[in-house]
């Protein structure tokens, strides 16, 4: 299948999925009313979608591999600021697991669509050298 839109990303649909679930962390009383935490966790998990779509919109290889290692940098925050969730309080056990399993779920996926990415950059490089 061809990627004509950012939307087509799997990697898009699964961090924008994340999004909800850490937003419907977020809303939950108690979590709701530390705002800087619920405001830092919810900008680092937009973060993820926001520069999968930035780095697809530049048209360019380079930019959209080092667009998507922010992503991951973006989901490694997410995971602290998850786990300092639990540290006090706001989620439990349970929802810590489930969404830091589909974090790095998505962290592998994204590393892995880099490695594509690198791959198919250097084959072209190759035959357009030859």
């Amino acid at each position: 299948m061809k990627i004509t839109n950012f939307k087509d990303l799997e990697i898009w649909r699964i961090s924008l999925g994340i999004t909800k679930d850490i937003y419907d962390y977020t809303a939950k009383i108690r979590f709701s009313k530390d705002y800087g935490l619920r405001d830092q966790i919810r900008r680092a998990v937009i973060s993820i979608s926001s520069n999968i779509v930035e780095g697809f919109e530049k048209n360019n290889s380079n930019e959209f591999i080092r667009y998507l290692r922010i992503s991951i940098g973006s989901v490694g925050e997410a995971r602290n600021q998850l786990e300092i969730a639990k540290a006090v309080g706001y989620i439990t056990d349970e929802e810590l697991r489930v969404v830091d399993d589909k974090l790095l779920n998505l962290s592998k996926q994204i590393g892995g669509f880099i490695r594509y990415l690198d791959q198919h950059r250097k084959n072209r490089k190759k035959y357009m050298d030859s």
